[in-house]
């Protein structure tokens, strides 16, 4: 059975910075090409934030370009986003994903980790 379990979240000001992580267990890390992050606020959608593919090749929502950092240790089979200044509209759940087509239709899910930005 495939788990993905987010942690790191939590309450910062504006201009700080968070580090999450998504470990994965129940199937081999690099079996997984496609690796996301979404994040929904309350009152809104959900919405894609940014993908890793198998090669590191990355990609990111055009908001957080320059501020946010997706990466993975496949050795930990860990998924990390490096969220860097802060912005009190970053304010939200955000959850990994996985899957073939982790950026549209990811297979997996994890449960989610509230960040939360004061001004």
């Amino acid at each position: 059975q495939v788990r993905l379990a987010e942690s790191g979240g939590g309450s910062v000001q504006t201009g700080g910075s968070l580090r999450l992580s998504c470990e994965a267990s129940g199937y081999t890390f690099s079996s997984i090409n496609c690796m996301a992050w979404f994040r929904q606020a309350p009152g809104k959608e959900r919405e894609w934030v940014a993908t890793i593919y198998s090669y590191d090749i990355t990609t990111y929502l055009d908001d957080v370009k320059g501020r946010f950092t997706i990466s993975q240790d496949k050795a930990k089979k860990t998924l990390y986003l490096q969220m860097d200044n802060l912005k009190p509209e970053d304010t939200a759940m955000y959850s990994c994903a996985a899957g073939p087509l982790c950026a549209t239709k990811p297979l997996y899910w994890g449960r989610g980790t509230q960040v939360t930005v004061s001004s």
